[in-house]
């Protein structure tokens, strides 16, 4: 709104000093028409910035335009990724292995888990339970080699 203000005051301006100027040179039809020419040129350039600029604005508000969230439907892993969530049943803390850390019993990934042979055998670690060495995977060894254990 300023803009338009500031515009109405520079064409006033000039429409002001063409008709004082020409009145001063014992105005003629020439200078008359300049000054009315000025005008014109003036308010067609103002007309023209405010059609662009309410053009440009409705552009923006059609860009810019708010859509709500919509959850889409869950749809399963693809296989190539999914072979990589271990089940979450098969972590226990065993007798004999830190309390604080539980490990991936192999049996219990052999039956719920079908990739369970191509696990990496660097992530198997042995400990004595008292009775004999026991095996099982180490979860974050299994998670540095992108494996994950996931609720299942």
């Amino acid at each position: 709104m300023h803009k338009k203000f500031i515009a109405l005051i520079i064409a006033a301006a000039v429409a002001i000093t063409g008709v004082s100027a020409s009145q001063a040179k014992a105005a003629d039809a020439k200078d008359i028409l300049g000054g009315l020419a000025a005008i014109a040129i003036i308010g067609a350039g103002v007309h023209y910035y405010n059609k662009e600029k309410k053009k440009d604005r409705a552009t923006r508000q059609q860009t810019y335009t708010h859509t709500p969230y919509v959850a889409q439907p869950v749809r399963p892993l693809p296989p190539h990724v999914a072979r990589y969530d271990l089940p979450q049943r098969c972590l226990r803390t065993y007798d004999g292995y830190s309390q604080d850390h539980p490990l991936l019993g192999p049996k219990c990934l052999e039956k719920h888990y079908k990739h369970a042979n191509s696990l990496p055998q660097e992530c198997k670690v042995g400990f004595w339970n008292g009775k004999k060495v026991r095996q099982a995977y180490e979860p974050a060894c299994l998670r540095q080699k992108g494996y994950r254990v996931v609720y299942q």
